[in-house]
């Protein structure tokens, strides 16, 4: 199986999440805070290179409704400056619907209240994003 990251693009946070070899779980890896990296992209290059990823899931946000808004429009343009980085890497867009509120709902379940989940919740919505995606891959396997 190909290593994935996973991505859950923010405002002010990017949040990644790492698969195992096996390509069965994924697992948070860091936050990345747009005001203090200015190059997110190129933090991403290094990680995807470190890391031999083959596969970035970015989370795409929609409507309930299922319509995309102008923050899937920033999501879709961010995944072409990834392309255009990363030629040889596949770039995923993924469902990422109700994925902070779930990962805000886990931490919140662990004990973590909203000011003490602020630095990890884009890592956790970013690990749903990219195991959602990785279960979407074994249910094709079977």
């Amino acid at each position: 199986m190909k290593r994935a990251l996973g991505i859950d693009h923010g405002e002010a946070r990017i949040g990644l999440a790492i698969s195992d070899e096996l390509g069965m779980l994924a697992h948070p890896l860091e936050t990345i805070k747009l005001k203090e990296v200015r190059d997110s992209i190129g933090r991403i290059v290094q990680i995807v290179e470190r890391d031999k990823i083959e596969v970035i899931v970015l989370g795409l946000p929609r409507n309930m409704d299922g319509s995309y808004g102008p923050a899937s429009e920033k999501v879709r343009a961010y995944a072409e400056k990834l392309r255009a980085r990363l030629p040889t890497c596949t770039i995923k867009l993924w469902d990422e619907r109700l994925t902070s509120v779930a990962a805000q709902r886990l931490l919140h379940e662990n004990g973590r209240n909203v000011k003490q989940s602020r630095g990890v919740i884009d890592q956790v919505a970013a690990h749903l994003i990219l195991q959602g995606w990785l279960d979407s891959q074994a249910m094709l396997l079977e």
